[in-house]
């Protein structure tokens, strides 16, 4: 198993050996769906601690060549799944497993602070490439220091297809957030690495942020995203559901009225494909209506369960940015929307104008936009309406209004 190109299982045998795990593995055969088709470019956004990365283990712990994963598998949902039906014949639970070589990228060990853009970025590529001729050491490489050349050398060649996985995709955008050329120069190299290439099958990102905008365009319009606001076919793995904490509680003998009081309230919709032969389809015309899915925080529910103690966990997931931060922002009636989001009250945005970063905001809805995203706010997707989730969340916003712009507010 190499560090970067098939990591291998054993992070995801972590998981599943821990005391408490849910049992996600479902998700496998809705990308088993789009391996290999004008869909395989997936990025999920979701904010930290709601599993993002158990997720990417899992995914390199199934598709990787040498992985070795039947025994993980064969026990978990995954098997259960009935065959997906395509016009190319049927793609069981197991249709994928070990069959591609995986490469693993987390951004976050390569881009910090103290570094530019393009060092970063050719110091990540020198080291990936180290790794891959480790597997590959008889490839006439013509770059050893290009990524891109280096995957169209290998995968040219040997009829195998690559499944890539980049972890925390937007490292670059929270850790540098200013280096806009630097941001553009990451992008357009995602782009090239990924774009239109038959030789990867798959392509799954991570992170809070959805993908960048400049301008109407974005140099990874390839892409579907997954996020908080919209999370389609994935809404029911993008945290805890209400059965699996049910499940939870009872195993561990845990109130869950306290717990869904404390850290329920994020409300996703699934949008369902379409599908030709859903009986109610050709019975009426209309396709089956998206199901709503109440989530809970992984990370709150995981500590409540495991110490017993119902309280703020919150302040304990290392966001990246304080709450305060941005809702000390002077964008005209910013602070009375916060207060009437912490009185229960929900309020209607716009998100069309938001550029999916952390500095370029022009309105005070291009600030909840991002809260959104970040899991400070929950948000409706019939009526755009953003709310506060839960109790944790609304000890957060107590916290960070206890300052002098927000006094006259309570006064009030």
């Amino acid at each position: 198993m190499g560090t970067f190109l098939n990591p291998g299982s054993r992070n995801f045998q972590i998981s599943v050996k821990s005391d408490i795990f849910v049992d996600k593995t479902e998700m496998i055969q809705i990308l088993n769906s789009l391996v290999d088709t004008q869909r395989r470019y997936v990025s999920v956004t979701r904010p930290r601690r709601f599993g993002k990365t158990m997720a990417a283990d899992m995914i390199c712990a199934y598709y990787g060549r040498g992985a070795d994963s039947r025994k993980l598998f064969e026990k978990r949902k995954l098997a259960e799944c009935a065959p997906l039906q395509t016009e190319y014949g049927e793609i069981h639970w197991d249709t994928y497993l070990g069959q591609f070589d995986v490469l693993r990228l987390v951004m976050t060990k390569h881009f910090k602070k103290n570094k530019s853009i393009p060092e970063s970025l050719a110091e990540m590529q020198r080291m990936v490439i180290r790794d891959i001729k480790k597997t590959y050491p008889d490839v006439d490489y013509y770059d050893e220091g290009n990524l891109i050349q280096t995957v169209d050398d290998i995968y040219s060649e040997n009829n195998r297809q690559l499944v890539i996985v980049i972890d925390e995709w937007d490292a670059v955008f929270r850790e540098c957030q200013k280096d806009i050329e630097g941001q553009k120069e990451y992008l357009d190299f995602l782009r090239d690495l990924i774009k239109d290439n038959q030789n990867i099958a798959l392509a799954y990102m991570t992170g809070i942020l959805p993908i960048k905008k400049y301008g109407k365009h974005s140099a990874l319009n390839m892409f579907t995203e997954y996020s908080m606001m919209y999370p389609r076919q994935l809404a029911k793995y993008t945290g805890f559901t209400e059965d699996e904490v049910q499940t939870l509680c009872k195993r561990f003998g845990r109130d869950y009225d306290q717990i869904r009081d404390w850290y329920d309230g994020y409300v996703v919709s699934e949008t369902t494909p379409p599908d030709p032969d859903y009986e109610e389809l050709k019975k009426t015309g209309h396709s089956p209506e998206a199901k709503k899915y109440a989530l809970y925080s992984p990370f709150s529910v995981i500590e409540a369960i495991s110490t017993g103690r119902i309280r703020n966990y919150w302040n304990q997931t290392e966001t990246y940015e304080a709450l305060s931060v941005y809702i000390r922002r002077d964008y005209d009636g910013l602070k009375e929307s916060v207060a009437l989001l912490m009185d229960g009250g929900k309020l209607r945005i716009n998100t069309s104008t938001y550029q999916n970063d952390m500095i370029t905001f022009h309105s005070k809805d291009d600030i909840l936009s991002l809260l959104v995203h970040l899991g400070y706010l929950g948000f409706d997707d019939e009526t755009s309406e953003v709310f506060i989730p839960n109790r944790e969340i609304l000890d957060e916003f107590r916290s960070s209004t206890n300052t002098p712009e927000y006094q006259y507010l309570q006064i009030l």
